[in-house]
């Protein structure tokens, strides 16, 4: 089965530290984080203390606290709805949970569920974790991949002012 930890380390990486871009719809963020999306998550109080002292934003990092806050957050909030536990092989896992993460479960979970063949409906339950698992992991990583893609395109066409993520985004769905 896979582990939350190896996936989570990859988002880690992927999500990278501090940002407030004008531009991303989700306003502040902290490795991933949304202000805008989680208006009420603890960690938050941490970051706005944090604000205030020096060494703003690399303090962020060292606060081992807000760190924990981080991971049971990805736990909680992505990992357990994506069923990430009950997913055999690694590589499919943490794909699914990095693009939750990145694009949302639902939109997530209705993207490995059609290219599964389960019924599409962004809620991964026994049915989609068997189709999952029953599938080819290198056919399902091929398809996914192109799926994210198709996605991250149609995101540049709504949001023009998205362009400039959107070879970050394509690099990420490529796993580089």
């Amino acid at each position: 089965m896979a582990e939350f930890s190896i996936a989570y380390n990859h988002v880690l990486v992927n999500e990278g530290g501090y940002v407030n871009d004008p531009d991303d719809p989700g306003g502040e963020t902290y490795r991933g984080v949304t202000r805008t999306n989680f208006p009420r998550w603890d960690g938050w109080k941490t970051v706005d203390l944090l604000k205030q002292k020096s060494g703003f934003p690399k303090n962020l990092d060292a606060d081992k606290e807000l760190q924990k806050m981080v991971k049971s957050f990805y736990d909680k909030n992505f990992w357990r709805k994506i069923k990430g536990n009950d997913i055999i092989d690694q590589d499919v896992a943490t794909s699914i949970f990095d693009f939750a993460v990145n694009a949302g479960i639902k939109t997530s979970a209705t993207l490995a569920q059609t290219v599964v063949g389960a019924t599409a409906d962004g809620i991964i339950g026994p049915k989609s974790i068997a189709a999952i698992n029953a599938f080819n992991p290198a056919h399902f990583l091929a398809a996914f991949t192109v799926s994210k893609i198709a996605r991250y395109v149609h995101i540049v066409e709504k949001r023009p002012t998205s362009r400039k993520y959107f070879y970050g985004w394509v690099r990420r769905a490529l796993g580089e």
